[in-house]
């Protein structure tokens, strides 16, 4: 299986992160993981470096529930940055909306939504479909 350099989590929820990190460590998921509580510090972060494709993360598991600037208001932001690197973004949330499926899939970047919680088999399925693209 291949392994990720950079994973990138944006999500409020601190238990979940942190469960999840422990999940991604514990099946090699990545080399490092970067943790955001809202949109707008994950946009702090990525603009200085967007020209820097090695320092940029290789896939994001994006909440859209979140405080500050929620995940639809920073996949608008992120949708204009001019982006060397393949991101593979997918959309971690606890709602079981249809709406919020739906609006997920109007955006290109957008890969996949899985609802909460995340399994292994989950991070599997990332990494190989990473791996195919």
């Amino acid at each position: 299986m291949m392994k990720l350099d950079i994973a990138c989590m944006i999500d409020d929820d601190q238990m979940f992160t942190y469960l999840l990190s422990r999940q991604m460590k514990l099946i090699d998921f990545c080399e490092t993981v970067l943790i955001f509580n809202n949109g707008e510090e994950a946009l702090k972060y990525l603009r200085p470096i967007i020209e820097s494709p090695e320092t940029l993360p290789s896939v994001i598991l994006l909440d859209i529930n979140m405080p500050v600037l929620d995940g639809w208001q920073f996949l608008d932001e992120f949708t204009k940055f001019n982006i060397r690197k393949k991101i593979t973004v997918y959309i971690v949330s606890s709602s079981i909306d249809q709406a919020d499926h739906i609006k997920a899939g109007a955006y290109k970047q957008v890969s996949n939504f899985y609802v909460k919680p995340i399994t292994k088999e989950h991070l599997i399925s990332m990494l190989d479909e990473i791996k195919g693209k």
